[in-house]
């Protein structure tokens, strides 16, 4: 089983909301028994707490459902049970790199590094920000999604 982590910092609108988009996408291939997803932050301030309400309308809207899930911070055993950890901007990143075992020797990086047509490289936390920020989450995800498969696929057929 390849496991995939998307994370933000509070584990309460991006993450959980592309963790859902690449869900679907997954079962929508079949790879659900060869692909587990979750979500994690790396702030603490937020531990315990279900998605934001907005993530899960907007999530909702576009006929994604978030997981029955609350907020986690990211653990050490992570970088144990996770091949690919994709941040959802450079800021968590660094927070990675700087809490990454030396023996890990899975992909650590950004999520939208995976589709670099989209022209940026971080999505922006909607937090603070209105529907429209959250829409753009979606979006994100939406075009990222297939080629992070893509490359996973790729990688599951040269590991046979």
């Amino acid at each position: 089983m390849t496991g995939v982590l998307f994370v933000c910092l509070g584990n309460i609108c991006r993450s959980p909301m592309v963790e859902s988009i690449f869900r679907v996408l997954v079962m929508r291939e079949g790879l659900s028994d060869r692909i587990a997803a979750d979500s994690a932050g790396t702030g603490d301030y937020q531990v315990g707490q279900p998605p934001d309400p907005r993530a899960i309308w907007v999530a909702r809207r576009h006929g994604y459902e978030l997981a029955e899930r609350v907020a986690r911070q990211v653990g050490e055993d992570d970088f144990r049970r996770f091949d690919w950890i994709l941040a959802m901007d450079r800021h968590n990143l660094e927070t990675l790199r700087a809490l990454q075992p030396r023996e890990y020797t899975g992909h650590l990086g950004l999520f939208l590094d995976f589709a670099p047509e989209v022209g940026v490289r971080d999505i922006p936390d909607p937090y603070r920000g209105s529907m429209s920020d959250f829409e753009r989450v979606v979006d994100f995800a939406e075009r990222g999604a297939p080629p992070l498969l893509a490359v996973i696929r790729e990688n599951l057929a040269q590991t046979k």
